[in-house]
């Protein structure tokens, strides 16, 4: 069974596939032990999400499983009004797309945010301070929340854009 730090852990291994990591490197960019990150490899293998003789992600599944999957095994409603980090249609790599509305942003809480909006709980509970240290995974974790809490119109650009940085863009 796929858990949601299984998701960080793929969006991270597309990203910096050509790069080779230990299990411990990868967690301290992503905020797990090596021992968390071991275990998502072993369930993505299981799921056949990942290549268990050459470590690659199957990228064609992936999306599939993050566009029809993820809204339905972690779904989210966003909450009360928060200080925190962009995410979804809010975040900079979607926000350019859509014209300012009057509604509240949705944001991963953080006290050190700084935009007010509504709250939207992280996939996992590391996704902001990783998204701090690097806009690429900041970019894929926000593309994630819009297919999560998202309308048609969101999920569907929001699968575009991943799909463009997960098929036609190299890692790192």
């Amino acid at each position: 069974m796929i858990k949601a730090q299984d998701v960080i852990v793929a969006l991270d291994l597309c990203r910096f596939e050509k790069t080779m990591s230990t299990y411990a490197e990868r967690g301290s960019r992503l905020g797990m032990s090596a021992s968390e990150v071991h275990a998502a490899v072993r369930r993505l293998e299981k799921a056949r999400l990942l290549d268990p003789e050459t470590g690659v992600v199957r990228r064609i599944p992936l999306i599939d499983f993050l566009e029809h999957g993820v809204p339905y095994a972690f779904a989210e409603r966003p909450g009360e009004v928060t200080r925190g980090i962009p995410t979804a249609w809010a975040a900079p790599v979607m926000a350019d797309r859509f014209t300012q509305n009057s509604e509240l942003p949705p944001v991963w809480p953080d006290p050190e945010g700084k935009t007010q909006g509504i709250a939207v709980r992280p996939l996992y509970r590391s996704v902001p301070k990783a998204s701090q240290r690097d806009s690429g995974l900041y970019d894929l974790f926000a593309l994630v929340d819009a297919l999560r809490i998202g309308r048609a119109r969101d999920r569907k650009i929001a699968k575009e854009v991943l799909k463009e940085k997960l098929l036609h863009h190299t890692a790192a």
